[in-house]
């Protein structure tokens, strides 16, 4: 097998050959260090690089899993890799080496994965693009000097590029579906606790989730497969799923009622690429034998993020105080970014009474969105409000801080109610707009149904592929 081989396969295929003694664990490992060298000068989405470590791991037993053999990247946000740093992005938030796995990272070494090294993630996972005074920004494969998404940025341009077939994400905010959407992958934010939690701040909440971004439907499901089920001790878990989610893949969806919506928050209007491309879906999706109707969620937008805004504030100071705890210090000048600095100062202001009045409030409202899912199976919306937007032009670190939340609301105006309301959401890459980049199209489905998202994302993916779709940065 030649190294151009190597990233014409996803992962399932990849561990088939492995598999099939076509080729070795070892020389797959040499393939994807060979396309992170190649790629990453210009990317910087790998930040951490296990080398050694991964080879000699490819050399030896390895547990026969869905995924035995292929080289797998970690999000440097959250999960714990025993003897590997953590950054989380931050200048202040170090760990020089993590003692233990994080359960979640136990489960991808149990599916057969090789861990090559970490990704690249802003600052605590914040913004929806990846840049931060500690690592660097992330480019976009299809464009390098446009975004790669956020916080799962690093993530996404590795798999986009072929450096991995799929690589591990988290999403808080949308921080798997954004990158899946910037990069032309795969991206399914799963019902919350499906998979274990990796920090006490990921339960605290119940918004963050962690799962893959991948090139195929079928890698996805495959490894919600191998991680997706209780842990010991876990107060809330997941429904129990009625059987293997790669299965679901290949099987008919029937006639399904989708809801489709051009609303957003601010009211401000979809781009008009993004727009269109939300009217092609729709029409596919009929053409496809579905019930296709108009029907926003009918929420009060701005009393909704109102409420999240006091609830992730007093979290998130809540989180640098353990930092503060586990160091022994507070942050030095300088040593927190522009939007990890007002966050904790924003919610040290706030009182325990606005923090449960903003519980309460999402708890109301979660209520009513998960109600009006009563009226179809799956509702559809862009995964974004615009194309990949420059670098430059969504650059925490240089732009005013009110001109960035405009900038990033205006991008990024469908991905959040569904962490709120632990349902899970699925960005597919269906289309691509005139200047070549990649358009998601979000598909979120009652809580828990993970199912009906992966047997619809198979019939798309059947009828509008995009796995043999190359970005110019790949060869």
């Amino acid at each position: 097998m030649t190294f151009a081989d190597y990233a014409d396969f996803d992962g399932l295929g990849l561990a088939k050959l492995v598999k099939t003694r076509e080729v070795t664990p070892a020389e797959l490992v040499e393939a994807a260090i060979e396309r992170i060298e190649r790629h990453n000068g210009v990317l910087n989405a790998v930040i951490y690089k296990a080398y050694d470590e991964a080879r000699k791991t490819a050399a030896g037993a390895l547990p026969d899993g869905p995924f035995t053999g292929v080289p797998f990247l970690i999000k440097d946000l959250g999960a714990q890799v025993k003897g590997w740093p953590r950054t989380s992005g931050s200048n202040y938030a170090q760990v020089a080496a993590d003692e233990q796995d994080s359960e979640l990272i136990r489960r991808y070494r149990a599916s057969g994965v090789v861990l090559v090294g970490k990704t690249n993630t802003p600052e605590f996972g914040i913004p929806g693009v990846t840049n931060s005074e500690r690592l660097g920004p992330c480019g976009n494969p299809w464009n390098p000097e446009h975004i790669s998404g956020g916080s799962s940025g690093g993530a996404a341009a590795a798999t986009a590029a072929g450096m991995v077939p799929l690589a591990h994400a988290s999403d808080g905010l949308g921080s798997i579906r954004i990158p899946a959407a910037n990069c032309g992958l795969v991206g399914m934010k799963i019902t919350r606790d499906r998979t274990p939690i990796c920090e006490v701040t990921d339960g605290a909440l119940g918004f963050s989730v962690h799962h893959v971004v991948s090139r195929t439907v079928r890698d996805s499901a495959a490894m919600l497969d191998a991680t997706g089920y209780a842990q010991p001790g876990d107060p809330f878990q997941a429904p129990a799923k009625d059987g293997p989610y790669l299965d679901e893949v290949s099987k008919s969806p029937g006639r399904l009622r989708i809801a489709w919506s051009a609303e957003t928050p601010s009211d401000r209007p979809i781009a008009g690429e993004m727009l269109a491309a939300l009217h092609q879906t729709v029409e596919l999706l009929k053409g496809l034998g579905h019930d296709v109707f108009e029907q926003g969620l009918g929420v009060d937008y701005r009393l909704l993020y109102r409420a999240q805004s006091l609830v992730s504030a007093s979290n998130f100071s809540a989180n640098i105080q353990r930092w503060i705890e586990r160091l022994g210090r507070e942050p030095g000048e300088g040593e927190l970014g522009p939007l990890a600095h007002r966050a904790y100062d924003g919610g040290r202001r706030l009182t325990g009474q606005q923090a449960f009045w903003g519980w309460q409030q999402l708890r109301l409202m979660n209520r009513q969105i998960l109600g009006a899912f009563e009226a179809f199976d799956v509702y559809l919306t862009p995964t974004m409000s615009q194309t990949s937007p420059r670098l430059d032009w969504l650059n925490p670190l240089t732009v005013e801080l009110k001109d960035f939340d405009r900038r990033q609301a205006d991008t990024y105006a469908t991905t959040p109610p569904f962490n709120f309301t632990g349902q899970p959401s699925l960005s597919l890459p269906l289309w691509q707009s005139q200047a070549g980049m990649p358009i998601g199209m979000m598909f979120t489905a009652r809580f828990a149904d993970e199912a009906t998202l992966y047997r619809l994302a198979g019939q798309l993916e059947k009828e509008q592929p995009w796995k043999d779709r190359r970005p110019p940065i790949w060869n």
